[in-house]
């Protein structure tokens, strides 16, 4: 069935397939809801949001596609509940903002109104996580836009929207190491591929499928208590919860007697984000909503209320929250604890820097790297403290590749080596390791990764000397690119500049740094100042690594 022209009534069903294939799946996406501190179910939350959004465009008798899409817009806005909720009705925000002016959609500007959604959403987080809702969105609208070019078929359109949506969120835990931990998809993402799911059904007029792989609610909330709950939450102390509030609120904007101040976005967000994280604030012409993990809920309250009245209030203590989820936990330890598919050993210094691989899903890290490479012996008792019935070795520098292949073979279990030779290469391996793969599939394809990132280290000089025509100097400041010295510096910033301008090419996009002994966090902010105002395109990131020998560790990709 070809559609070339997406009228309001072909909209309204849309709408409406899409929030009934959501509320029957809702149970299902609660289930993969695994993160360390639950704001509540991802499924409920989503689905309460749609269905507000899709009750306001049943009540709207406009005959105006761009009407009705504002009405799901409001409604979704009203109803959004938890971060799920809200960052769905931006998508769908910059969705109806995208054709306002629209009676009727081509293939065309459906697949911008996708895309209108996605960049409305990503502006509304405060600092968005690949891997998420935000992943799967972006990139099912990246390709419509594609398909909109070969195509004047809506249908195909919608459906190539949904068959990448699915595809991106398949590869979701490859982005995001907690899911990747206990082997499921993004809880959002997948809410959002059921309702894309029903606006392709309600426009092609046929079945979608649903994945005959996916367990039961049942099975998966059954796996959830089983296994997911003990090897996410049961890592995080309770203390280490900064911010023990969940708080939302909903501010009619201009009403009420406690108004003394004009509302502008900017300033009120970043009000909010020095006094927690986890920021969500959007807002319309009437109304403000916001999502904020804090210690003073009651701040959050009061700020609001300089702008208006307060309509919805809700706060939840988070601690509570993960000590009943410990408690759970402490029983289900007295059980046999059984292998695990897959086991990753990863050779790392610096407490930052192996924090960083645990969260990419390594599991188990021995100490060591330039200066203190581990023998045979020390990687071999890691392969089999892994406790998995196959393992894989990250080296990260080429002078342990020798003793991990020695330990590889004196190893009971299968072992592979991939043969990483800087923490970046390491870390980028990570990305493509996959569970449902076997060994030799995953270290082809972690191999291959290794290509994707370039290195570079900066440290001191010991001594004068004149390598590959560089001019060093005792206690220099070297620059050195996948294990050339390219450089030499009296100054370290100059030092990590330079290094990373040579590093940096027209196809770079991130560029990571992580900071060790003798660096410094302002200084290191200063650096990715100027490298973002120098390259448009390219985003730095910062991570504290604690690394001995190396005040800075850079990656590009």
């Amino acid at each position: 069935m070809k559609v070339e022209v997406v009228e309001a009534k072909q909209f309204r069903s849309m709408v409406a397939a899409g929030a009934e294939r959501l509320e029957k799946n809702a149970e299902y996406v609660n289930s993969l809801n695994v993160f360390p501190v639950p704001d509540g179910d991802t499924g409920t939350n989503m689905n309460l949001s749609m269905t507000s959004g899709a009750k306001a465009v049943r009540d709207n008798t406009s005959d105006h596609v761009g009407e009705l899409a504002a009405a799901l817009s409001k409604g979704l806005l009203m109803g959004a509940r938890g971060n799920s909720g809200v960052i769905l009705s931006q998508l769908f925000r910059g969705f109806g903002k995208g054709i306002l002016n629209k009676e009727t959609l081509t293939a065309k500007e459906l697949a911008g109104a996708f895309t209108s959604g996605v960049e409305t959403a990503y502006k509304a987080v405060m600092k968005p996580v690949e891997g998420t809702i935000l992943t799967v969105a972006r990139e099912a609208a990246k390709a419509g836009e594609k398909k909109a070019e070969q195509t004047t078929d809506t249908v195909e359109v919608m459906k190539t929207v949904l068959n990448v949506a699915k595809k991106a969120l398949a590869k979701t835990p490859d982005l995001l190491p907690v899911l990747k931990e206990v082997g499921v998809v993004d809880s959002g993402g997948q809410g959002l591929v059921y309702v894309y799911e029903g606006f392709l059904e309600a426009l092609s007029g046929k079945v979608v499928e649903q994945e005959a792989h996916q367990p039961t609610p049942a099975e998966m909330t059954e796996m959830v208590n089983a296994e997911h709950h003990r090897s996410v939450q049961s890592h995080m102390a309770t203390e280490d919860i900064k911010y023990g509030y969940c708080t939302e609120i909903m501010v009619r904007i201009g009403e009420g007697e406690t108004v003394d101040s004009e509302f502008d976005y900017d300033t009120f967000r970043n009000h909010l984000n020095q006094i927690g994280d986890s920021l969500l604030v959007v807002n319309d012409d009437e109304i403000i909503k916001v999502h904020v993990h804090t210690e003073h809920p009651g701040e959050v309250m009061n700020y609001g209320q300089k702008f208006g009245s307060l309509i919805k209030i809700k706060v939840d203590n988070m601690r509570e929250q993960h000590e009943a989820i410990k408690d759970h936990d402490e029983h289900e330890k007295t059980m046999p604890a059984k292998k695990e598919p897959f086991g990753i050993v990863a050779i790392a210094a610096g407490e930052g820097v192996q924090s960083l691989f645990k969260s990419l899903g390594v599991s188990v890290l021995i100490n060591g790297g330039q200066t203190m490479n581990p023998s045979t012996e020390d990687i071999l008792n890691a392969i089999n403290e892994a406790h998995a019935e196959k393992v894989i070795i990250l080296p990260n520098n080429k002078n342990i590749f020798m003793a991990a292949e020695q330990a590889a073979e004196a190893s009971d279990i299968p072992v592979a080596v991939v043969p990483s030779r800087t923490i970046s290469q390491g870390m980028t391996a990570m990305l493509a390791f996959n569970e449902t793969n076997d060994l030799e599939t995953n270290k082809a394809e972690m191999t291959k990764e290794l290509g994707n990132v370039i290195s570079g280290q900066i440290t001191n000089a010991i001594r004068d000397t004149e390598i590959d025509h560089v001019k060093i100097k005792k206690d220099d400041y070297m620059g050195i690119i996948d294990g050339k010295i390219k450089l030499a510096k009296a100054d370290l910033k100059d030092a990590v500049l330079e290094t990373l301008e040579q590093m940096i090419s027209e196809d770079s996009e991130i560029v990571t740094i992580l900071l060790g002994e003798g660096s410094s966090q302002s200084e290191a902010e200063e650096i990715a100042k100027e490298i973002e105002d120098r390259y448009e395109e390219v985003e730095v990131d910062i991570h504290e690594g604690k690394q001995p020998v190396y005040p800075y560790l850079l990656s590009v990709e």
